[in-house]
């Protein structure tokens, strides 16, 4: 072999590895024995390395929005001869060359049964019907880089002339213009994309994307077989073509027969679950056996199995494993055979910065060129094809199939593993630079219920965690009183938590028919949170209700709920408490993270919250089929949201089937005002004053309109502190299901000292608090309501609802996302 030769090849291809097949587990240390000489815990070292350092890299790159993906190559990267690697008693150590069996092994296992999942997640059905735009874009993007990958091609195969030009070519082009769905989907997450059109478009052109690589990594693959006369190449495609159709008109029929022989209601067997594995291993050595790559049987596999419960309940065994534990090892696999150090010379450095622009040029061109063809604006076009360019997975399989079956050299590999790492990893801080879609300033004035016209649309954002929050919220809405004068526009959010997992993604392609089995729990909870909205929607009349999905960290989620609130221009936005009750009548909380997310929203919201402590309001006296009976108490204080409180209790006791008890709280004699005190008197006393005022006209106008309905009773109770409030909150009859209370942000009132030194959720206020805390178990709901200030930072108060206030214009706040200082302080600094 010429010197050459060696060098073009791998090294490990030149050394003569021994293995002792004993030598597979220890007799421990106090035997004299090196655990490191020994197959099983050098693999269980290897395994925790790469792992704990993924892990420590995905932390580290949290911040610059990077993909798992970059993490895993990184990893590998690091522990190889880049940089740990170049000591050699590490390499020697801890990945010697007769350990690379076992680690590969293992690696393509992981792979092999990742790809089974990607398969299982894929619907080929929202190919089909992804439209003519995103099938242009997606070939258009494709062609370009693949030419480009042609041309480079010629530059780097002289160094490396132990393969047809052909198959190099082929390699190359596929290597460049593959696009990953799973990362793409990710990214499109975290720059909150996803809902978007641009978003839709990217998801759909990779996903046709994705599916155009395989069938190219097949071809590639199976011309890849230099030794042989070509008529080898034929016979391995055609084989392929066999084992797909035997896939498609075998398998499907058959695990689809096995489906329909599951009891409904039933989850699917052991013995089935067991089956479709051994046929995952089963079809990856056909596939191999006949010239392919098995991961290519393993995803063909999955293609054909059924959406609906048997593909959730794939996804849900093997996901975690799969992708946390294995995948790693491909990609680290990756990284050790990548040696930066072969990258020598001014001129290969050129090249490789050469093929990153040029392949990202390219892709972005094809892709630009596509969407100012159908009339996209140019910003859209440019940040669609930098999304084009998101690499992984599918990327590092061509790369390490091509350096297995000597495609590509030492140095080739190394140009296009970092050729895909500096191309992903730069794609979300671009695309955050360039993209920021336009955010209108929505200027509206129904931004809370006591502005809402009493003849007009009523538009309320309903946040839903899981399906177990729905019945109430929809009783609540039942409630609100929808009529033809004013209808209940409902716009139901189902909040999901962005997770590393691929599958959470695929919930949000929208062309996705209702009807058709769910991909995965998400989305399984999602269509029962559907179809009971659809169903409300069918059985009460003058409502609509259109389903939205915010798939986001929980760190964030506040600021999809916001902004989804402010492009609907609604009016209220309701969102459930973070306890839920429990079997014996006390409260547990379900996820610390909701807290945090109801806290942000209270401060961000662009409208009137409602934070809804749910204890069940499923008309538990419902008359009919269409009739309610709820009892509701309002407990009114004073102050801005106990107006706003009183505003949609007063919509709700139009409603025949609702009595509505207002409870007003008045101070006594010997009710101490603690708000009167220090250097801010002015301030305080002139928006004390003007609420007091503003609470007797509304409290007026209410009982004035009200007076003839025998449904609505008025009382008033005369108490000094706290403790009197207590007493006279829990005198209140049982028979109500329903309080709804002001947060009294801002308020400080003598009637509730004392009540908030012992609260545990300062956010519902003192006495949204109190309702809410386990020692009042009662089987009654809680809203507590909080009004929106961002407005009218003149005198004027709005009205009652349809009162003539409201005809006038107001003035508003242009930035409408943040809540203002108290009023009283806006009026100071005026009068000033």
């Amino acid at each position: 072999m010429d010197e050459r030769t060696a060098r073009a090849r791998n090294i490990t291809d030149d050394t003569i590895v021994c293995y002792a097949p004993t030598m597979i587990t220890t007799n421990g240390i106090w035997q004299g024995d090196n655990p490191l000489d020994y197959s099983l815990p050098l693999f269980i070292l290897q395994l925790t390395l790469v792992v704990v350092t993924t892990r420590i890299l995905v932390f580290l790159l949290k911040p610059f929005r990077q993909p798992r993906v970059i993490s895993e190559i990184l990893g590998g990267i690091i522990l190889g001869p880049s940089v740990l690697g170049r000591s050699a008693k590490f390499a020697n150590t801890v990945f010697p060359l007769r350990s690379v069996m076992v680690l590969e092994t293992m690696a393509n296992v992981g792979l092999l049964y990742f790809l089974f999942l990607v398969g299982v997640e894929m619907d080929i059905a929202v190919i089909r019907r992804t439209g003519k735009r995103a099938l242009a874009m997606a070939i258009a993007g494709m062609i370009l880089p693949f030419l480009i990958g042609i041309s480079f091609a010629f530059m780097l195969h002289k160094d490396a002339q132990l393969v047809k030009l052909g198959t190099f070519i082929l390699f190359l082009g596929v290597a460049l213009s593959v696009t990953a769905f799973p990362v793409l989907a990710r990214i499109l997450a975290e720059l909150k994309l996803l809902n978007t059109e641009i978003g839709r478009i990217a998801m759909s052109s990779a996903l046709i994307n994705d599916m155009c690589a395989w069938i190219l990594l097949a071809f590639a693959i199976a011309l890849a077989e230099n030794d042989v006369k070509s008529l080898a190449s034929i016979w391995v495609i055609l084989s392929s073509v066999a084992f797909v159709a035997f896939c498609v008109y075998v398998i499907r029929p058959l695990i689809s027969w096995m489906i329909r022989r599951i009891p409904e209601g039933e989850s699917i067997s052991e013995f089935s679950i067991c089956l479709i594995l051994t046929g995952v291993m089963i079809s990856g050595f056909i596939t191999d056996a006949i010239g392919t790559h098995s991961v290519f049987g393993a995803f063909v596999f999955g293609l054909v199995i059924p959406n609906g419960p048997i593909g959730i309940t794939l996804i849900e065994r093997l996901e975690d494993f799969v992708s946390g534990l294995l995948l790693p090892l491909f990609f680290a696999i990756s990284g050790l055979k990548t040696n930066i150090a072969a990258i020598t010379g001014v001129g290969t450095w050129a090249i490789l910065v050469l093929v990153i622009i040029l392949a990202c040029v390219g892709k972005v061109a094809g892709t630009l060129f596509v969407s100012l063809y159908y009339k996209m604006p140019f910003n859209e076009g440019l940040t669609l094809g930098l999304l084009m360019n998101t690499k992984g997975l599918v990327e590092m399989i061509v790369l390490n199939v091509g350096k297995d079956q000597k495609v590509l050299d030492d140095k080739s590999f190394a140009i296009m593993v970092t050729v895909a790492v500096i191309m992903t990893a730069i794609i979300a801080p671009i695309v955050t630079s360039i993209y920021k879609p336009a955010r209108k300033a929505v200027r509206y004035k129904r931004r809370t219920i006591q502005r809402s016209k009493q003849e007009g649309e009523f538009r309320v954002l309903a946040c839903i965690h899981t399906p177990r929050n729905v019945p109430t919220i929809i009783s609540l809405l039942e409630a609100s009183h929808p009529t033809k004068k004013s209808p209940i526009c409902i716009y139901a959010l189902h909040l999901v938590e962005l997770t590393g997992r691929a599958s959470a993604m695929l919930i949000v392609h929208n062309t996705r028919k209702l009807g058709r089995p769910a991909l995965n729990r998400t989305q399984a909870q999602s269509d029962h949170i559907i179809n009971a909205f659809e169903n409300f929607e069918q059985h009460i009349g003058c409502v609509s209700v259109q389903p939205l999905t915010a798939i986001s960290p929980y760190s964030t989620m506040h600021e999809d709920i916001c902004n989804v609130a402010e492009d609907k221009r609604v009016s209220f936005i309701i969102i459930p408490f973070h306890k839920q009750q429990t079997v014996d009548g006390g409260m547990e909380s379900t996820n610390p993270a909701f807290r945090t997310i109801n806290q942000n929203v209270l401060a961000n919201a662009p409208c009137s919250v409602g934070i809804l402590v749910d204890r069940g309001l499923s008309g538990s006296t419902r008359l009919a089929a269409n009739q309610i009976n709820h009892h509701i108490v309002v407990l009114f204080f004073g102050g801005q949201d106990d107006r706003e409180a009183l505003a949609y209790a007063w919509r709700m006791c139009e409603h025949p089937g609702i009595n509505l008890t207002v409870m007003r709280f008045v101070p006594g004699e010997h009710a101490f005002d603690h708000t009167q005190s220090g250097r801010e008197i002015l301030t305080v006393v002139t928006d004390t004053d003007r609420n007091k005022q503003l609470d007797e006209d509304y409290i007026n106008e209410f009982r004035a309109r009200t007076a003839n309905d025998g449904s609505i009773v008025y009382t008033e109770k005369v108490v000094n502190h706290g403790e009197e409030t207590v007493a006279a909150i829990r005198s209140i009859d049982p028979i109500h299901d329903l309080f709804i209370v002001g947060r009294g942000q801002g308020m400080i009132s003598p009637l509730t000292a004392g009540l908030t030194d012992w609260s545990e959720c300062p956010e519902l206020g003192a006495i949204g608090d109190l309702l809410a805390s386990s020692d009042f178990a009662s089987m009654y709901s809680v809203l507590v309501v909080q009004q929106y200030v961002g407005m009218d930072v003149h005198g004027d108060e709005f009205g009652a609802p349809g009162s003539p206030h409201q005809q006038h214009d107001h003035f508003e706040l242009s930035n409408m996302n943040r809540r203002p200082p108290p009023k009283g302080q806006a009026i100071f600094q005026q009068q000033l």
